[in-house]
């Protein structure tokens, strides 16, 4: 499908039970592997990055089997891939490209690993020379510092600690925790730097919590895993619903409130999420939506002042926390009566595509006046207050943008959205979930 056209959407109101998440998912898939013993998966998230993660895993040897809808159970390998050698495919997929390449620097084998063009130009020389330091063989198939990588039979040696920068990409701190187990002693894991993205090295060390390693955390510079036996299978474990996408259906709550419809509850996640993209929340309540949340759910529609007013009140916030919800909250600052600012979100530049780039291009065709800047952006309302109707939003094979655009719908404008099939590697039926909830 090269493009959807979305009519414009008179109230949203109703429940949507969300998808699995991405993080989480791929996460536990691969502590899964590692473990000893079985893992029954249930509420695993079926998408084009979680597919890339599974069959990597059955390339590595890994009996992957499914049970029913949602469900996989995963035979663990006790942290030693029957495989050792083959070359994985992954996509865009770097919850799978870049945990992988730190897990494979320990298994003793020889791999390769690669992805789509856009995942070659997607940083990981700091991974790298982080593994390199402790005796990984990893070498560039191509561009010094970017993948596709080959990863050789190196002799890991952990006499003290191990460094990465956190400035990039909580992905590779996440990676390096990930791996650490496998040494079975005592490692020190040290950020140099600010950590960016901090909400996802929590959800980390929660899963590996829950597969029994239990790393002791000092602020978030330094990480101490413990000597132990590795991975140890829970038996049975649920995916949480995923916080990212759940800020679409809560924005568009609020946003829809403004003219009386509303409000858009989501289940799977709530108070006892361990993802820090239900602070977004918080984001919404700032500009004016009324949240009531549950262990499990979370509510939005309108407060009473602006829906009186039918525009959000604008905002000035650090997104370094949230940066993929932060993508929720650029379009949302449209329907503001007044300038936002989205500060320290310079991780957006080494996603999917250069997000803050895209973003920018993309919110100017709805009418906005934006400013650009290296680590963010500064969103001005079309001073007519209605959006530019019937334009074409290009998504750059990012499904967030193609998400967070669709809202422009829940505004009241018709919108075309190209390459909506990119949707697909975190939530492939999103445009019907949201049709589900669309009074027109």
């Amino acid at each position: 499908m090269s493009h959807i056209d979305l009519a414009p959407i008179r109230c949203a109101r109703g429940t949507v039970r969300l998808p699995g998440s991405k993080s989480i998912s791929n996460r536990i898939l691969l502590l899964a592997a590692l473990a000893r013993g079985n893992t029954l998966i249930r509420d695993l998230l079926d998408s084009d990055d979680t597919q890339h993660m599974v069959q990597a895993l059955r390339t590595l040897g890994v009996v992957c089997e499914s049970v029913g809808a949602q469900a996989l159970r995963v035979a663990g390998t006790g942290g030693s891939f029957p495989v050792k050698q083959g070359d994985l495919f992954l996509g865009n997929a770097g919850t799978a490209l870049r945990p992988l390449t730190a897990v494979l620097a320990f298994a003793g084998g020889s791999y390769g690993l690669s992805g789509v063009a856009r995942m070659h130009e997607r940083p990981i020389g700091d991974l790298v020379d982080a593994l390199r330091a402790i005796g990984a063989d990893i070498a560039y198939r191509g561009k010094p510092g970017y993948p596709p990588l080959a990863i050789g039979r190196g002799a890991i040696t952990l006499s003290g600690s191990v460094s990465v920068r956190g400035n990039v990409s909580s992905q590779f701190v996440t990676a390096l925790l990930l791996a650490l187990p496998l040494a079975r002693t005592a490692a020190v894991l040290l950020v140099e730097g600010e950590l960016i993205s901090k909400p996802y090295v929590g959800i980390t060390l929660a899963t590996m919590s829950r597969f029994g390693v239990l790393v002791e955390r000092e602020g978030w510079s330094r990480f101490t895993v413990p000597r132990g036996d590795g991975y140890s299978s829970p038996g049975e474990i649920y995916v949480e619903g995923d916080a990212s996408a759940a800020s679409y259906f809560l924005a568009a709550g609020a946003i829809s409130g403004l003219k009386g419809g509303g409000p858009v509850r989501v289940e799977g996640v709530g108070r006892a999420s361990i993802q820090g993209d239900v602070r977004f929340c918080e984001i919404l309540e700032r500009m004016g939506a009324r949240i009531v949340m549950g262990e499990n759910w979370i509510e939005a529609g309108a407060d009473a002042e602006v829906a009186r007013r039918g525009r959000l009140r604008p905002i000035d916030a650090d997104f370094n926390h949230i940066p993929d919800a932060a993508m929720t909250a650029a379009v949302a600052a449209v329907f503001a009566d007044g300038p936002s600012a989205l500060r320290n979100i310079g991780s957006w530049r080494v996603k999917e595509t250069d997000r803050i780039a895209a973003m920018a291009t993309e919110l100017r065709k709805l009418g906005a006046a934006v400013e650009e800047g290296t680590d963010y952006l500064r969103i001005s309302p079309p001073r007519s207050s209605s959006l530019n109707s019937g334009v074409a939003i290009d998504t750059y094979d990012d499904h967030r943008i193609a998400m967070s655009f669709s809202l422009a719908a829940v505004g009241g404008v018709p919108v075309r959205i190209n390459d909506p099939e990119c949707v697909a590697k975190t939530f492939p039926d999103y445009f019907q979930v949201l049709a589900g909830i669309s009074q027109r």
